[in-house]
């Protein structure tokens, strides 16, 4: 797994409806959108505990490491948007259990094979266990659960980095900003989608 490939895989997954995978619902991500306003020095999480807390922050920013373009999952606050998702009022006993369950299973698995927790490994030895679970199509069946989590992590990982303002900046949006000058679409922009203007200003009858 290449950071590029990691990054390019996310911003798709960020489309879906990854929300439906955690039992979330609009409100309650609305709320997590006030995770970005907090002060990630003097944070304390709410839901996960302090070796919960390590290892997401950890976990995320394999996930969208820091690159040339923007910074990482850590520094969009990512594990504040998870913490603030589930610990919501709203928060399903299904969503708690699950992230609960594949946090363990992370650090079961690292010390099954290595003697030590996810966070206290290796980068190396990190990458190995995740390489085994990236991929649902190509994990072993003993890694089927932790494969199903790491799916649901990396999409709720990609949610919460694309809703935050860096994010926003990584895939050059630029709605949200009004335009008094807007002249249409560009010449190279038509020939590009094979349209003209005469096309554009074509109106088609409402039946």
């Amino acid at each position: 797994m290449s950071d590029v490939t990691r990054r390019d895989a996310v911003k798709a997954m960020a489309a879906l409806p990854f929300a439906l995978a955690w039992d979330l619902t609009p409100p309650q991500l609305e709320r997590a959108g006030g995770a970005f306003a907090t002060d990630a020095q003097s944070y304390a999480p709410t839901f996960f505990t302090s070796s919960e807390w390590e290892t997401v922050r950890t976990l995320v920013d394999y996930i969208i490491p820091r690159d040339e373009q923007s910074g990482s999952a850590t520094e969009a606050k990512v594990p504040e948007y998870m913490d603030f998702l589930l610990s919501d009022k709203d928060a399903s006993e299904s969503s708690k259990v699950a992230m609960r369950g594949g946090l363990g299973w992370l650090d079961f698995e690292c010390r099954e094979r290595f003697g030590a927790t996810f966070v206290r490994c290796t980068d190396e030895q990190r990458r190995v266990v995740l390489d085994d679970v990236a991929w649902p199509a190509r994990a072993k069946p003993e890694h089927s659960h932790g494969a199903a989590f790491f799916t649901r992590f990396r999409d709720l990982t990609a949610g919460g980095f694309f809703s935050s303002a860096m994010g926003w900046q990584d895939v050059r949006y630029v709605g949200n900003v009004f335009n008094p000058n807007w002249q249409g679409c560009s010449a190279e922009a038509m020939a590009k989608l094979g349209v003209s203007q005469d096309l554009m200003r074509t109106r088609v009858p409402v039946q």
